[in-house]
């Protein structure tokens, strides 16, 4: 038996040895935790879009010639079975990236930019991408200019900036008339309802006069585009020859398009443009007789034929020598011209010659022009002049997640449109109060005066977002992925409503039906199941085999308005992020063919269809009334506030 005073010693050793190995231990422990964290990435501070064009634009300097982009090498987790598309250097790109002398408040307009950069810059893009950004380009190179000048001018106290406005109405002056050629200058475009009117007699010097809706240029391109080109032939003096209407668009990079005649000798009753004919029915009618006559046995060919012509100037509405007044209209969908008060005429829209893009008429030929006409010209408002103007501001957004979003689709000379909602929909509690939030996606124009006005518009309300490129219609899937990104990258939202600037939207309704439904996986809205692709080439919303080579579309919500889910959208900004999302330019079936890979990626999806949505027109207890102008949306408003229920006004 050992001793109890060496018994205890030896405790105290082995005490004291295990302090010292504990002390060790915890000295390795904090040096090897403090060596992972100066290896561990930080974080990166979030850049404002102030810093990130007056800073470093994301311009890549070891790009050469169409190289794509050199990016780090990252592991590949799993060989991809599709070939990403590359990222390429896009003509006029860098110049919209390039730093300017904008503010911080001012670069606002801007949130969305540098998360579009990448996307502007893929090898798949669509087809007028590039069109679009380069146009853009110099449009905005322009813009900064006057915007400088504005600057400088307040700042010297001197005459301020001569603007030159964008008038309700033009007329044409005297000896534009009696000279020809460009007869009309519309400052600001076109919108829908706008009107021209012409009052002339055909002299019969030449058989036929044209009449040019001229579109918009830069200085650096040859001949500005044809947006219609409007062709009468009059009967000759022998009645032989057949009078007819021809239109048809011209541009440089295609030449001319496919021409249209009336009257037409092919029935054209299936083919509607804003629910009208391409051509004025009596002229139809008279071309079918005709050619029926054709095919009767006849003693004398040259006085049938003679019979034949006359029978179709009959219904001709311009004739030699016979004064008309002719008012070229605008539609939804395309032109109309009515002559003496008879519709005559209807043209689509073609791709690329949307109406904002007119900057001007041309009259030439033998036309004795007494009077030209414009109205219904998109007019900007004096901002600085609006009563109770900041309760028309977009709210300070207070809350770290919306309930909602709502990006509405807009032109830059829709200067009316924006007012209207601004003054109705978009005084719901639930906007006001910050829950929910409005903004406009608009791409640049290639009017300057047009850019100026909505560049003030921008500054004075706060709720529009510019588009890095020329706002073509085909171009607009692009404006979806970016309310994407400003839903989850810039102003986070449970819900992103997409919808357009000629819609009535009950928000409180809306909001009221989504606690109902699913928070993830949602698609809401008027919800299209089997559909097929048009494939006529003469079709808005044509689609070729190479675009899109499936007999059907998967389900997609109609355009005018529809809601998705937080986790639809990241899901969609990723996928672009990382290019494995295909771009496709219906916008509404693209959310469509997203929405089905996100469902391939393993989650559920809810497609829940409403009625209340109306795709074409107002129904009473709707949730969105489609195609109401401004006056029809200030309408609806006022009867929500005086009746308190869902009724239309027509």
């Amino acid at each position: 038996m050992k001793p109890l005073r060496s018994t205890f010693g030896l405790f105290k050793m082995k005490k004291w040895y295990g302090g010292v190995l504990i002390l060790v231990l915890a000295i390795v422990m904090v040096f090897s935790y403090s060596l992972r964290e100066t290896q561990r990435p930080q974080p990166k501070k979030k850049q404002s879009a102030y810093d990130f064009f007056n800073n470093h634009p994301p311009i890549d300097s070891d790009r050469k010639g169409n190289d794509s982009f050199k990016l780090p090498k990252v592991e590949a987790k799993k060989p991809s079975l599709i070939q990403k598309p590359k990222l390429i250097n896009v003509e006029g790109l860098d110049e919209l990236y390039a730093p300017r002398n904008v503010s911080e408040q001012e670069s606002n307009v801007l949130l969305l930019w540098p998360h579009l950069h990448l996307l502007l810059s893929r090898s798949d893009a669509l087809p007028e991408t590039g069109q679009g950004i380069k146009e853009a380009a110099i449009a905005w190179k322009e813009l900064l200019a006057l915007i400088e000048e504005e600057k400088t001018t307040k700042l010297s106290n001197n005459i301020q900036l001569k603007e030159k406005n964008c008038p309700f109405s033009v007329s044409s002056p005297d000896n534009a008339l009696f000279s020809g050629g460009n007869i009309l200058e519309l400052p600001c475009g076109l919108v829908e309802d706008s009107s021209i009117t012409l009052i002339g007699t055909p002299n019969g010097r030449y058989r036929s006069f044209e009449i040019d809706l001229v579109g918009s240029n830069f200085s650096e391109e040859s001949e500005p585009p044809i947006v219609l080109h409007y062709n009468v032939s009059v009967a000759g003096d022998n009645m032989t020859e057949e009078p007819f209407i021809a239109q048809n668009t011209w541009t440089n990079e295609l030449g001319w398009g496919k021409e249209e005649k009336c009257p037409s000798h092919v029935s054209s009753n299936n083919l509607k443009v804003d629910g009208l004919g391409l051509c004025n029915e009596q002229l139809a009618r008279s071309t079918m007789e005709e050619n029926q006559n054709v095919s009767v046995p006849s003693g004398d060919a040259s006085t049938n034929a003679s019979q034949e012509s006359s029978h179709a100037s009959a219904n001709f509405p311009f004739v030699e020598g016979n004064p008309f007044t002719a008012t070229l209209w605008v539609g939804l969908e395309g032109f109309h011209m009515t002559v003496n008060g008879r519709h005559e005429t209807s043209f689509a829209y073609r791709e690329k010659l949307e109406p904002w893009s007119v900057s001007g008429v041309k009259v030439v030929g033998g036309l004795d022009l007494l009077s030209a006409f414009a109205k219904g010209l998109p007019v900007p408002e004096d901002h600085d002049l609006i009563v109770n103007s900041k309760i028309l501001k977009a709210p300070v957004i207070t809350r770290k997640r919306l309930v909602m979003l709502v990006g509405v689709f807009s032109t830059g000379n829709n200067f009316e449109r924006r007012m209207a909602l601004r003054r109705s929909w978009m005084q719901f509690e639930a906007v006001r109060s910050g829950d929910v939030a409005v903004r406009f996606f608009i791409g640049l124009n290639k009017n300057l005066q047009v850019n100026f006005e909505l560049w003030k518009e921008a500054q004075a309300y706060g709720d529009i977002q510019f588009m890095p490129f020329v706002d073509y219609y085909s171009l607009i899937s692009l404006k979806t992925i970016a309310i994407c990104i400003m839903a989850t990258k810039i102003l986070p939202a449970k819900y992103i409503m997409k919808t357009d600037d000629d819609a009535f939207v009950r928000i409180d309704e809306v909001l009221s039906s989504l606690k109902e439904k699913p928070s993830n996986g949602l698609l809401y809205g008027l919800i299209e199941f089997d559909s097929s692709p048009h494939r006529e080439k003469d079709s808005k919303w044509y689609i070729s085999d190479e675009e899109w080579p499936h007999s059907s579309y998967p389900p997609w919500a109609h355009g005018p308005g529809y809601i998705i889910s937080r986790d639809v959208a990241k899901f969609i900004v990723q996928g672009h992020k990382e290019r494995e999302l295909k771009l496709f330019k219906l916008e509404d079936v693209a959310m469509g063919i997203w929405i089905e890979e996100f469902k391939r990626s393993g989650r559920e999806v809810h497609y829940i269809t409403d009625d209340r949505f109306y795709n074409a027109g107002c129904e009473s207890n709707y949730i969105l009334a489609h195609y109401q102008g401004p006056r029809m949306v200030l309408c609806l408003w006022e009867k929500l506030q005086k009746e308190h229920q869902a009724c239309c006004c027509e």
